[in-house]
């Protein structure tokens, strides 16, 4: 039972794993920052408005060692939401174990075959889902390789990959295409593992046992827990028949859950509760396809970031479960059901027939680099928005029944959402100058010039990454020196080859007609840049912004995620456009926005109107709204052809037309 949890600084997520693991919490799921995520330190102009939002920030072995301080990690089972500097991480946190084996007089090796936890170190769906890769496929499934290897031969209890469904439904995946894109990053792995020679045939029973993965639970039940039992039964025929694993208990799908966080709802938030609870009774029940581990979003992160309290509210839901109803003591209670075994049949061979697409394409990587996967869950998202703003797929509270009583819980002087000092990354720069003055820089250059040596040959990297860990590197210099060997990488956006299918409503004929219109009275046709500024790499708003305005006659420049508000402002005015949208869903709308509009009216651009969607709380809309920006949208604004609308009367306003 876990929550995902972390926030401002190591020392203040330390406080918050303590509280958490004293009120019955049995593991811990870290989640860092966008800086960390992405290889950046603090003081990096693309972290500016990051540091410490959505997760915590660990830029060296001293924040390793603050974050689990008192916290004995032979005995702690650790999630670790962290992709790209996987390898990193992992050598800070198996340094800091390796420190507590020392400082108790015990053996290193033996406490290390103790450590149980899991990185997520999928990085296929980073490509397709949350952008928080850094370098090509290529290096980054070296890096993964290399990874498991080394942990199934020195850390053999710890979890190396969790491959990650759960973002792929996020970004629109049916649950088809969510098994079937899930196991063909799987195959990806195990191929490239068995094809390194780094660990023998015999023990490659022992590299899928250690694999584990991340599902996303919906709250269509019945669908949600057929397709894990399609998953379960896929998984079991592929390793045994495609890499020979004949032990029945190293081919069991071991499986972590989150359920559906974009799945809930800014409107009428309280209703999430019972979402949430839906969608973890359908990973739950069904006992021969059951989660080992579940971490539940709280109710309110369509908002913002939770309290404290709203993650122990999460945390009960759990319990509750597991120790007041009886649902986890019988046999699996679907087993014989003629319905269940229709739909999971179904999810079967669609899935099958998917992975042969994608094996027939070269692989995932093929299919990433291609751009294949990711256009077809651009469409498949771009399905399900139009069914919502048609109707046909009801959220209650959003498109139907959306009459509401004022909500206690987020009553008038009620501080409904964490809100992160800003402060926090002032001190977070500071801290990090500090570091860099105290430790061995002799040693640090040293261990930074062995890694980028190991990494221009076919050498396992992580022991050369374990030396920068205990030298003192800070996260940014390790992903850096990766960054001149390996190159950096753009993914496809999926956005040129998708097409909101199906929609050619009256609605939005009435729009492409305005926008048409207005263009004729410019001269020009109407031009839009969606911009997604810092490192908010969730993608999907942007992208079905960018479908939908092309689908309405916008001329749309989409660069993709991680630009610097310099780069936006630089394409805006190359491109001529009329107008800027910007995605930011990480919390550093107040910081980076601005920053846009200072620097179009710098060039001179000031007349070009600049409008914000995210996770906004309403005061932070009003200081935007104060700071020139034109609208804000919010996750209840969900009719896109109606925003499309509203784009339209902010260009003409903006070019004083009638």
């Amino acid at each position: 039972m876990r929550t995902y949890a972390g926030h401002s600084s190591a020392a203040a997520s330390n406080e918050l794993y303590r509280r958490n693991l004293a009120k019955g919490q049995t593991g811990l799921s870290v989640a860092f920052d966008l800086p960390t995520q992405t290889g950046y330190d603090a003081d990096h102009k693309l972290a500016k408005g990051e540091v410490g939002k959505v997760g915590v920030p660990v830029a060296h072995i001293g924040d390793m060692r603050r974050l689990f301080d008192g916290i004995p990690l032979a005995e702690a089972n650790t999630s670790m939401t962290i992709n790209a500097p996987a390898m990193w991480l992992l050598a800070l946190y198996v340094t800091v174990a390796k420190e507590q084996a020392e400082a108790e007089g015990r053996d290193v090796d033996e406490v290390l075959a103790k450590l149980t936890g899991t990185t997520q170190n999928d990085i296929i769906k980073e490509y397709l889902s949350r952008g928080t890769y850094i370098f090509p496929p290529g290096p980054s499934l070296r890096l993964i390789t290399d990874m498991i290897a080394w942990t199934v031969h020195h850390v053999p209890r710890w979890n190396p990959i969790n491959i990650c469904s759960y973002h792929l439904q996020e970004a629109g995946a049916t649950p088809t295409q969510e098994v079937a894109y899930a196991l063909c990053t799987a195959i990806a792995v195990l191929d490239a593992v068995r094809d390194s020679g780094q660990v023998e045939p015999s023990d490659m029973a022992k590299v899928v046992a250690r694999i584990s993965f991340f599902v996303n639970a919906g709250v269509r039940f019945v669908e949600e827990m057929s397709k894990m039992r399609a998953f379960t039964a896929l998984w079991d025929e592929i390793t045994r028949e495609r890499y020979g694993v004949e032990d029945p208990k190293a081919r069991r799908l071991r499986y972590g859950v989150q359920v559906n966080s974009l799945g809930l709802t800014e409107a009428q938030p309280e209703n999430n509760v019972q979402r949430i609870v839906l969608e973890m009774l359908a990973v739950s029940l069904s006992r021969g396809a059951r989660a080992r581990a579940i971490q539940l979003p709280a109710w309110n992160e369509a908002l913002g970031l939770p309290r404290p309290w709203d993650q122990q509210w999460a945390l009960r839901m759990q319990q509750v479960l597991a120790y007041e109803t009886d649902l986890l003591e019988y046999e699996d209670i679907f087993d014989g059901s003629h319905v269940i075994q229709a739909k999971v049949d179904e999810i079967v061979a669609g899935a099958r027939e998917e992975i042969d697409q994608v094996l027939g394409m070269g692989g995932a990587v093929a299919a990433v680099e291609s751009g294949y996967m990711k256009s077809q869950l651009v469409a498949s998202f771009a399905d399900y928005r139009r069914k919502v703003e048609s109707g046909e797929q009801v959220l209650v509270g959003v498109n139907k029944f959306d009459t509401t009583e004022p909500s206690p819980l987020q009553a008038e002087g009620a501080k409904a959402i964490e809100t992160i000092d800003p402060e926090v990354e002032k001190q977070a720069v500071a801290a990090l100058e500090e570091w860099r003055t105290t430790r061995d820089s002799e040693a640090v250059e040293r261990s930074l010039e062995h890694l980028r040596a190991v990494a221009k040959t076919s050498e396992n990297l992580f022991d050369a990454t374990l030396a920068c860990a205990a030298a003192g590197v800070t996260t940014g210099e390790w992903s850096g020196a990766l960054r001149e060997v390996f190159g950096e990488y753009r993914a496809p956006t999926g956005v040129t080859a998708a097409s909101s299918s199906g929609e050619s409503g009256e609605q939005l004929e009435r729009v492409r007609t305005r926008v048409r219109e207005t263009g004729g009275e410019l001269g020009e046709r109407l031009r839009i840049l969606v911009g997604k500024p810092g490192l908010d790499g969730h993608s999907n708003g942007a992208e079905q912004v960018a479908v939908r305005a092309r689908d309405a006659g916008f001329e749309v420049i989409y660069q993709g995620i991680r630009l610097t508000p310099e780069q936006i402002v630089a394409a805006a005015v190359q491109e001529g456009v009329h107008v800027i949208g910007l995605s930011v869903l990480s919390g550093s709308h107040l910081e980076v926005v601005p920053e846009v509009v200072d620097g179009l009216r710098a060039a001179g651009a000031g007349d070009v109107p600049v409008i914000v969607g995210g996770i906004i709380p309403p005061d932070d809309a009003q200081l935007l709204t104060e700071r020139g920006i034109a609208r804000v949208f919010t996750p209840k604004d969900y009719e896109l052809t109606e925003i499309m609308d509203e784009i339209v009367t902010v260009v003409r306003e903006s070019r004083g037309l009638a």
